[in-house]
């Protein structure tokens, strides 16, 4: 291998070009790494939604990442959203980020291309590629690119000004023709057309593979995906089909092999990789600002009013009982200080902001969950409304100085009104501040293939019967994350009926190809990112089907490139209990009895703990369960903290163990 030629591989699909890329990042890079290549690019199809994922696991492979991708150009403008007879509906263009301008102006263009110019695809055109060339590499494409089109059409004047205008917009040397060779007869054509007007203009050659999954056996398994995309099977005449089975990542021996006699093409993918040095920032928290009103002259110190006025109305309305005044005084020091030392006041200000509004509003919120319960800071500004004394709950479990983190507090808000908050939050936080809708965002996330729907959706591409394949899918345990693998390993009859019947065995080998793929992009159900600018300059933006803006970047990956992620939880039961209040209210109007106040209810009420005992738990949240039925009965809870110990052991770790068990018996003696 080391007299092999170095080459790096620069138009790649992965997994996350939809139902096109079958490749996982990790298992690219692994491959890439293993075949002694020094670099690699991603190139996915109109997004950079992988692009984070990706750099990590060039990383951890010892790869240089190359982020890049291949864009789709409208073949006028961007805002001309018509068919134009006799032009193609995009061309494909693959640009590189080489250094942090060309991936901020990345960042844009496959912003824009959603945000503006998305018609069928998220396109972009000529103009704003002019705009935002400064630090990008472009490749001629795949046979879809603009110049290959002209060529294979015999237009070699067309190619000719169309070649010299990205030599142009992308500057000199910043744009190379791409020879591919999949044993396309037309490719051949088009390659020689590429070859001579490299020579003519003197624009460099670079060799690429349009990889689209790991190795030609992988072919097959990628013709179902792309059977799936279609909402077709694999029998159907008229589907659309690659014509190859060379899509995939070709070993630099291949490579090159298959360019021997343009050795200046393989060449040009190390230049290329070279001259890419751009490193993802992961390391940086860009904190969305809040204004302080006047007379307070920083964050910390409006922070420090709000807390302190909120102590005093929440002891006056609840007499501290187990302690004394001081101990609150000086647990809000304590909390204040970390919070002004890992810099946060403008979080806890964000925070208490949307959660006034949505209590104004008369828009339910929860009393709170998780770690941020344990913060007198966040009760005393009505963000919780647990007093975290009595329970002693840590703040440090919360916010530690000796390992800063971002602050994580989870909204609970009602189901039906959650969408006010957000509404709220984007119109102060981005549309006030003049970026439009681009500094707020919810977050994407993708739905993955999973066993039992893969075996399902694998089935009908073969048109092997419906009854057949959920069968085959029910074999599969019913447990949260458990793959075909495993359930290969665990069931007989499913190893069995793979075994008996030719057809059911090429379902499973295709869904074990294809398990674990990202299958759609949705937004995620509570992840909100709040910028301190326009978000683009940090993720790329989608827009989804219902008009949403959101990330590009998931969860994991907006909190890596220095994102702020709120949680705003639709609540169902907090709808319910809404509803039930107003009803009660309602009744009690009637009949001339004060109003019920959710505040002042009591956490002792003996009805209560009684219907708890006879395990008359349907609908209440976080008890409803059967399985927790059951410990129900068994615990026979009579106190507040009888389900705060059920709640905290309800959980595998302990499950497993039997200390939830050991847990009843001591407390029954």
């Amino acid at each position: 291998m080391s007299d092999t030629p170095p080459f790096v591989h620069l138009h790649v699909h992965t997994q996350y070009s939809l139902l096109d890329g079958a490749m996982k990042v990790g298992e690219m890079c692994a491959a890439a790494a293993a075949d002694g290549q020094t670099a690699a690019a991603i190139t996915d199809h109109g997004n950079l939604f992988g692009a984070v994922d990706f750099f990590l696991a060039a990383k951890k492979h010892g790869l240089k990442p190359i982020i890049g991708c291949e864009v789709y150009l409208a073949p006028t403008t961007l805002t001309d959203k018509r068919h134009q007879i006799g032009l193609p509906q995009t061309y494909h263009l693959v640009l590189l980020a080489t250094n942090e301008i060309g991936y901020k102006n990345l960042l844009s263009l496959v912003s824009t291309g959603y945000l503006e110019g998305f018609y069928y695809k998220p396109r972009i055109d000529k103009r704003v590629l002019a705009e935002r060339a400064e630090g990008l590499i472009g490749l001629s494409s795949c046979l879809g690119g603009e110049i290959p089109r002209l060529l294979r059409a015999g237009d070699l004047d067309g190619a000719r000004r169309a070649a010299a205008e990205y030599r142009q917009i992308l500057g000199e040397g910043n744009f190379y023709l791409e020879l591919q060779r999949h044993g396309l007869a037309e490719q051949e054509q088009v390659n020689q057309g590429l070859i001579a007007l490299g020579a003519e203009l003197g624009i460099p050659l670079v060799a690429t593979n349009d990889c689209h999954y790991l190795a030609r056996e992988t072919a097959p398994a990628h013709e179902i995906l792309m059977c799936l995309q279609q909402s077709t099977t694999r029998s159907d005449p008229n589907r659309w089909r690659y014509a190859t089975d060379a899509l995939y990542f070709r070993s630099r021996a291949e490579m090159a092999e298959l360019f021997a006699d343009v050795p200046e093409a393989l060449a040009n993918t190390v230049a290329i990789a070279k001259r890419c040095t751009f490193e993802l920032d992961t390391h940086h928290t860009y904190l969305p600002s809040f204004a302080i009103p006047a007379g307070f002259a920083r964050p910390i110190d409006y922070l420090r009013h709000l807390a302190e006025a909120g102590l005093v109305q929440r002891l006056a309305s609840r007499p501290p009982i187990r302690h004394p005044r001081a101990d609150y005084e000086r647990q809000l020091d304590h909390e204040l200080a970390i919070i002004e030392q890992t810099g946060f006041p403008g979080y806890f200000l964000i925070v208490w902001d949307f959660v006034r509004y949505a209590k104004a509003h008369a828009i339910p919120v929860g009393p709170g969950r998780g770690s941020a319960a344990g913060s007198l800071v966040a009760y005393c500004l009505g963000i919780t409304d647990l007093d975290p004394l009595p329970y002693d709950l840590l703040f440090e479990r919360f916010l530690n100085p000796e390992r800063v983190s971002m602050p994580d507090i989870d909204m609970d808000f009602c189901m039906d009104r959650r969408g006010e908050v957000f509404d709220y939050v984007r119109t102060k936080y981005s549309v006030e501040k003049g970026y439009g809708k681009e500094a707020v965002a919810q977050i994407i996330t993708f739905g993955t293939m999973q066993a039992r729907a893969i075996l399902r959706d694998v089935g009908r591409v073969l048109e092997v019967p419906y009854a057949e394949c959920d069968r085959l899918a029910k074999l599969v345990p019913n447990e949260l994350g458990i793959t075909l693998k495993e359930a290969l390993e665990r069931e007989p009859r499913l190893r069995e009926l793979a075994k008996e019947d030719e057809r059911i065995a090429e379902v499973v080998r295709y869904a074990l190809d294809l398990e674990g793929l990202n299958r759609h992009a949705s937004t995620h159900a509570a992840g909100v990112v709040i910028g301190d600018r326009p978000l683009r300059e940090y993720t790329p933006l989608f827009v989804t089907p219902e008009g949403d803006v959101v990330t590009q970047y998931d969860k994991r990956f907006v909190e890596k490139v220095g994102l702020v992620k709120f949680d705003f939880l639709g609540l169902k039961t907090l709808t319910v209990i809404d509803q039930a209040v107003k009803l009660a209210n309602e009744e009690r109007h009637a009949t001339g009895v004060p109003p019920l106040v959710l505040a002042d209810l009591t956490l002792d009420d003996p009805a209560t703990y009684e219907l708890l005992c006879r395990g008359d738990n349907t609908g209440i949240f976080q008890l409803e369960s059967s399985g927790i039925r059951e410990y129900l009965l068994k615990l026979q809870p009579r106190r507040f903290e009888d389900i705060i110990a059920l709640v905290a052991l309800y959980r595998p770790g302990p499950l497993g163990s039997g200390m939830v068990e050991d847990f009843i018996d001591c407390k029954h003696g």
